[in-house]
């Protein structure tokens, strides 16, 4: 099986999934910005061999930028490995803060890097494998592709928006035997994460912390698994299945028995989730008072 992986840093759930497939004796191409740490996951990668023949093959380019670029790195992947089975659409990054503080070019690069990084590798393999009649896509959104919060009004939009194009895409392509699933990790113990937490606002960092921080390697996994089974939603612990089950709309369903687990289910989890809610408003209003309080000392001093 060739799974091509195209990641932003080279790091964190998507070299952990990279190494996850490679275990199971995969053949990956890795696609990423960063020629030094492009090498340096591959011989993280190749170290989860389990046989002499696999290979690992990188190729350093923005997958954001241009689309031509792209589907010609793409088309020379195939050319040495074969065709793509499973494409891993990694590529993401995040910035946190305040809507009206968040500078207005950066709107423009989440949306770059978060979504049109994914859109431009799907449509360099999609065709093939069309043609082929199989293949697996995977878009690692995020939690907060699922639910708006404090802090992300410049993330959340663009992994809501890989959610739309998960679902359109599965529409389209399911009559080819060719299945989408979509991720929805929560925060991950990653670089990314430690370099986000260096500018998050109090009120961000509060509201996370109801939530506990995974490990890339639990990701991976699961991720893996629902991508083999032709899952379309892929998610993590009670509170992720809780908002993914929530949040499912119009998605697409693996199984009847998980729609009934959502038609079930659906009650409850509302209930719940208007209690999160609740406390999420309320972390808000307290920093704001504290803030204000705090405004109010420095002017009398």
């Amino acid at each position: 099986m060739h799974i091509l992986w195209h990641l932003q840093c080279s790091s964190g759930i998507g070299k952990c999934i990279a190494m996850e497939c490679y275990k199971h004796g995969a053949f990956i191409t890795l696609v990423a910005r960063d020629e030094h740490k492009l090498v340096q996951a591959k011989k993280e990668v190749e170290k989860c061999a389990i046989n002499d023949k696999q290979v690992v093959l990188c190729i350093s380019v923005d997958v954001s930028k241009d689309y031509n670029q792209v589907e010609s790195v793409i088309k020379q992947a195939q050319e040495k490995l074969g065709p793509v089975d499973m494409l891993v659409n990694c590529a993401g990054t995040s910035i946190s803060g305040k809507f009206e503080e968040v500078e207005v070019d950066r709107f423009k690069k989440m949306m770059e890097v978060n979504y049109l990084g994914s859109v431009y590798p799907t449509r360099a393999v999609i065709t093939t494998m069309k043609e082929r009649r199989m293949g697996r896509i995977m878009f690692v959104s995020s939690q907060a592709g699922l639910i708006g919060l404090f802090g992300y009004t410049a993330y959340s939009p663009s992994k809501f928006a890989l959610r739309g194009l998960a679902e359109a895409l599965q529409m389209e392509m399911k009559p080819y035997n060719i299945y989408v699933t979509v991720a929805y990790p929560p925060d991950t113990d990653t670089p990314g994460f430690a370099e986000e937490n260096k500018t998050k606002p109090l009120e961000t960092k509060l509201i996370s912390e109801t939530a506990g921080v995974c490990q890339p390697e639990q990701v991976a996994k699961v991720v893996v698994k629902d991508a083999v089974q032709g899952n379309f939603s892929s998610s993590f612990g009670p509170d992720g299945y809780m908002l993914s089950a929530l949040t499912c709309g119009m998605s697409p369903v693996t199984s009847i028995t998980e729609g009934l687990q959502q038609i079930v289910t659906m009650g409850l989890f509302r209930t719940i989730a208007l209690f999160y809610l609740g406390s999420f408003d309320s972390i808000v209003r307290r920093c704001m008072i504290q803030r204000e309080q705090s405004k109010a000392a420095d002017k009398r001093e």
